[in-house]
């Protein structure tokens, strides 16, 4: 006897944390964590940027949540390889209602989407597939999903600007692979900038320097 899957929609509540400029702001930094982290993860590493006090800031915690060994945290994934076009469709859309109930007022022209790992992709997906248009995308030890290099691309917007970090002690996203989305995002007409740091997957203060003298520009 053999089973049909049946993709269901419902209704579930994602977790977001929102840390607003002390002054009048650049714009807003909407900030994905990656696989196995959360949205305090995430509000933690885009907080050490250099001048960050200049932008709100939003850390959306992804929609599936699980503990970690031990049961000592409770963290999130963004999606696996199952029903992967439904799961895109939702946290596209998710991150859809998660600007719209945040952003507001003469800041909202300037956003920037960042994500690290996992949160990479999602990063470029807001950009490109969400309703609003962004200012700029900061990808740290992620690549490119493979939908957006296809012409099944559904954003019919120019390609924003955009900031890609890998190290040089990175084991996950290669150099090759680094290589290959500067590539491909210069050859759709990307501004582009690329910053080979000292260190392997994760945040350095070299990466935020760069990062916050990339958003400095963007804000001016």
């Amino acid at each position: 006897m053999s089973a049909d899957a049946l993709p269901i929609e419902t209704t579930i509540h994602g977790r977001v944390l929102v840390a607003r400029a002390s002054s009048p702001a650049h714009g807003w930094l909407v900030a994905f964590h990656g696989y196995g982290q959360n949205a305090e993860d995430a509000l933690g590493d885009v907080r050490a940027i250099p001048g960050i006090d200049a932008w709100h800031v939003v850390s959306v915690q992804a929609l599936h949540r699980f503990y970690t060994r031990g049961d000592e945290r409770v963290v999130a994934s963004w999606m696996t390889r199952q029903d992967r076009d439904q799961a895109i469709a939702d946290n596209v859309a998710y991150v859809d209602r998660v600007v719209d109930r945040v952003v507001a007022g003469a800041a909202a022209d300037r956003l920037v989407f960042a994500g690290f790992s996992q949160g990479a992709a999602m990063a470029y997906r807001a950009a490109r597939l969400g309703r609003r248009s962004a200012a700029g995308v900061i990808a740290l030890g992620g690549d490119l999903p493979p939908e957006l290099k296809t012409s099944s691309d559904r954003a019919a917007r120019p390609w924003p600007p955009v900031l890609i970090g890998a190290g040089d002690a990175e084991t996950w996203f290669t150099a090759d692979k680094a290589a290959a989305d500067e590539g491909f995002l210069r050859g759709a007409g990307a501004p582009i900038d690329v910053v080979r740091y000292r260190g392997g997957h994760a945040w350095t203060d070299e990466f935020r320097a760069a990062a916050g003298r990339w958003l400095m520009a963007r804000g001016s």
